[in-house]
Parts: structure tokens; C-alpha cells; sequence
């Protein structure tokens, strides 16, 4: 499990990379934390290199989501897998985040 972040205008993008389960959620949790520290406006979570996340790492999204907007920073996850937009959809998650097909996209929605 990797994140990497870049800046796009006043939008962070943080890519993440690997496999979100039990195991490593709290290092997630820690790794996207640290990267979401440095958001101003925006954040928008790329899961397109994520091969598989647990319930546990949806907590992690939800917890990530919750802090940045009592923060007042929008936030929206992208370019999810066909396998990652199935966990999403069947739990409910696609309702609860801002889900786009791709980063410019969920840019897009976020400034809208």
C-alpha cells in the first residue's frame, strides 16, 4: 500500500496504490491522514492502481471523509476498477462519497 500526492491548483490528488484490508488500514489510514494534511480546497483519491480494499479500508474512507469535511475541504475518490466499483456500489459507499470516473472529472464535480 502506497500513496502518492500531487497538486493540482488548489486540488490535491492522492493516489493510492496496492491492497486496503485489515492488515494495513491503520497504516492507510496514517499514510492518507499525513497526505490529506497538506489539502486546501479539494482532495480527490484516485483508486485506479487499488486492487482490493476490505470493509476495513472503506472505514478508513469514510473517517477520511468525515475529517476533511469538518475541515470544509471537499472530497471525491476516481478511477476505480470494475472489482473496487462493485465493493462500492454493494455497500453503499458510492451514495455516501463523490464518485467520478476519472480525477479531472471528480475536479470538475468538486468545484461545480
Amino acid at each position: 500500500m502506497a500513496i502518492e500526492t500531487v497538486k493540482d491548483g488548489d486540488a490535491l490528488i492522492a493516489k493510492a496504490e496496492g491492497r486496503v484490508d485489515g492488515s494495513n488500514a491503520r497504516a492507510f489510514q496514517e499514510d492518507l491522514d499525513a497526505a490529506c494534511g497538506e489539502a486546501d480546497q479539494f482532495v480527490i483519491l484516485d483508486l485506479e492502481q487499488l486492487s482490493y480494499i476490505s470493509s476495513a479500508g472503506l472505514r478508513v474512507l469514510l473517517i477520511a471523509a468525515k475529517g476533511l469535511e469538518g475541515r470544509s475541504i471537499k472530497f471525491a475518490i476516481c478511477s476505480l476498477s470494475e472489482a473496487i466499483k462493485d465493493i462500492f456500489q454493494v455497500s453503499g459507499f458510492d451514495k455516501i462519497i463523490t464518485v467520478r470516473e476519472s480525477s479531472e472529472e471528480a475536479i470538475k464535480a468538486l468545484r461545480g
